[in-house]
């Protein structure tokens, strides 16, 4: 195989492998979130990423961003895409929700993205009208978990109105995250740019660490939860999410994101008994369904 053709094998993969790492995000908040709050882990997380990613610029002799303009957006897409992002899901889960529903809430972003491009795009009333309906299936099938979850869906797995403030808080977050940085960053490396990016969101999440009065408690399931978030979540699915919008394949990781809620949804089933219903799995198809028919191209 010629290194054009690897190079556009691994282009192809890389929309399944960031959708692969980025499934194992929500799990790994479960397994963390028990031991530690959520602003002090996200707080180190971004510090230890940073020193990883220091030293790997400097031996590889990368370049910075050229222009202060480029530093404040990539800062911005920072704070919207990390501290917004994650801060989210991390205080979610801690409020009691389930992976598997703060994965189905933030797997809406696909619909809101479509939305807002086909809105200032132009595009015919024919793809408005279906991208609407897809629109609303995904919000009717979110709601019908959401009741189930209201309820009592189990421990560590109930539905409230902080939790959900707070999911939808990360929702909003990495679809304006996602739309800034596809409009105002021009390409740069990828380890400069996540340098900037996690320098900005420990800014933001280390003031909000020190007013949290619970301390982190070390243990297997932290540690494990941190040298993952930190190596497979940082370094390969940020870094791979970053490489996606600058080449222009974004479009094939909305298409796959709506995979993320169910795949989650089985892995939180097996190693937290969340509880995976009827009302669950309709809710999820109809969410899926939904999604699909919004990202999908018109013919």
């Amino acid at each position: 195989m010629s290194p054009a053709s690897q190079d556009n094998a691994w282009l192809r993969a890389m929309p399944w492998v960031f959708v692969l790492i980025w499934s194992t995000g929500f799990i790994v908040a479960r397994y963390g979130m028990p031991h530690a709050p959520p602003m002090k882990f996200l707080a180190l997380r971004y510090a230890l990423s940073i020193l990883c990613f220091l030293p790997w610029i400097w031996l590889a002799a990368v370049k910075w961003p050229a222009s202060r303009r480029q530093w404040l957006h990539l800062s911005v897409t920072g704070i919207l895409m990390h501290a917004g992002y994650l801060g989210g899901v991390w205080a979610a889960v801690k409020a009691g929700m389930g992976s598997g529903l703060s994965a189905l809430i933030v797997g809406l972003q696909p619909v809101l993205t479509a939305i807002w491009l086909s809105s200032v795009g132009g595009q015919g009333s024919e793809v408005s009208r279906r991208q609407w309906l897809g629109l609303l299936l995904g919000f009717a099938g979110l709601v019908l978990v959401v009741s189930h979850k209201f309820s009592g869906g189990g421990p560590g797995d109930t539905a409230t109105w902080l939790n959900l403030s707070l999911a939808v808080l990360a929702l909003l977050s990495i679809t304006v995250g996602t739309l800034y940085q596809k409009r105002f960053v021009q390409p740069c490396d990828v380890r400069s740019a996540n340098a900037v990016q996690l320098t900005a969101a420990l800014a933001v999440t280390l003031p909000l660490a020190l007013l949290e009065v619970e301390a982190m408690r070390w243990n297997a399931e932290l540690a494990g939860a941190m040298a993952w978030s930190v190596l497979g979540l940082t370094l390969g699915g940020s870094s791979l999410l970053y490489m996606l919008i600058q080449r222009g394949a974004a479009a094939s990781v909305t298409s796959l994101m709506y995979l993320v809620p169910p795949c989650t949804a089985v892995i939180a089933w097996v190693l937290f008994e969340e509880p995976i219903t009827l009302t669950t799995v309709l809710g999820i198809a109809l969410t899926a369904f939904g999604v699909s028919l919004v990202v999908r191209p018109p013919r």
